[in-house]
């Protein structure tokens, strides 16, 4: 049973979602029907080698093997009205990955993470800091006040989920660490460990990637409110399929910029190279903001695959929203920004 800290927030955030509008955990474990519930027949010709195959390679719960998540002791923050979203299912978010360095099918990191270590774990934060810091597993877990955000999550790759995390928001490290005069920037850095991630270890099966996995952020999307460092999804413990032991997630932003298994954190005066743009910079920016109105080079992102509660053949196609549908909460960060010219 998961332990909850009988706190409540007595006005809920603009950006919190209610628990009626978290895609389902079921849905996201199970493997044809994803496929074909996200209408993945029409799209899949358009989508670049490594995902394509990926997008096709999902899998059953019952080929996964088990994790022991821990519950965490988290306020809930409640929301009030659903307005037509709903969960994902825990086992679906739990089954349905893009994480490279486990591999490049869907079905890959919940199959190849299972042995990963998250405990010991050594998470840095420096460079432009009066503080530097090192937090161990513990300090994650118990060093902040950890509290549930439910938030829309929408791949690059146009499908989406609504999920429960629970974590703390990276503005408050931030905040911890103390930020020089000068700082722009804030980078991030994935853990490098071949022997533990053969995505790493194999050019192919890590998709091309030059690792160690890099991601970046303005200090100004840093410390708005909406960056969160997740420690958990669901009440317990990340998997390490989902980033544990602790990821970056910023809502309003393709997947791919919400970084997992962080090791380090710098803050930086100037803009941090990141993979996905390194690797492919026509197709992904450094900004990567959701935009329904700049389509991907091979595919459009007008809309998305809802990934919710139903089974698989239920998923629906929805208008996809300005900045997730978080422009209330971000869009004054990009104020005079050219955002197709800035993607």
């Amino acid at each position: 049973m998961k332990s909850i800290s009988r706190r409540r927030h007595p006005v809920k955030p603009a950006w919190q979602l209610s628990e009626s509008e978290v895609t389902p955990e079921s849905l996201f474990y199970d493997r044809r029907a994803l496929i074909k519930a996200l209408g993945l027949g029409a799209i899949g010709a358009s989508l670049p080698g490594s995902v394509h195959a990926g997008l096709f390679d999902v899998f059953s719960s019952k080929e996964a093997r088990a994790f022991v998540r821990e519950p965490l002791s988290f306020v809930k923050a409640r929301g009030v009205d659903g307005e037509g979203d709903v969960l994902t299912p825990e086992d679906k978010v739990i089954s349905h990955n893009n994480f490279y360095e486990f591999g490049t099918g869907k079905s890959d990191p919940a199959a190849n993470a299972q042995q990963f270590s998250v405990n010991p774990w050594l998470l840095s934060v420096e460079g432009l800091v009066d503080t530097p810091l090192k937090l161990d597993y513990d300090d994650l877990i118990k060093s902040f006040d950890l509290e549930e955000r439910i938030y829309r999550l929408r791949c690059v790759e146009a499908w989406s989920m609504v999920i429960p995390w629970v974590g703390f928001p990276l503005a408050a490290l931030l905040k911890k660490a103390g930020v020089k005069t000068g700082a722009t920037h804030v980078s991030f850095e994935t853990l490098f460990s071949p022997e533990q991630m053969p995505g790493q270890e194999s050019r192919l099966m890590g998709g091309g990637i030059h690792y160690p996995y890099v991601e970046g952020l303005t200090l100004a999307e840093a410390m708005n409110d909406l960056s969160l460092l997740s420690v958990g999804l669901y009440g317990k413990t990340l998997p390490p399929q989902n980033g544990a032991p602790v990821r970056l997630v910023v809502p309003w932003k393709y997947g791919f910029k919400s970084i997992k298994s962080i090791v380090k954190i710098r803050v930086t005066d100037k803009q941090p190279p990141t993979s996905w743009n390194q690797l492919a910079p026509h197709e992904y920016g450094f900004y990567a903001n959701v935009n329904p109105e700049v389509d991907h080079p091979r595919w459009s992102q007008a809309s998305e695959r809802r990934i919710g509660p139903g089974g698989l053949f239920s998923a629906t196609r929805i208008p996809t929203l300005p900045f997730n549908g978080y422009a209330e909460q971000v869009a004054g960060l990009y104020k005079g920004l050219d955002l197709r010219r800035y993607y």
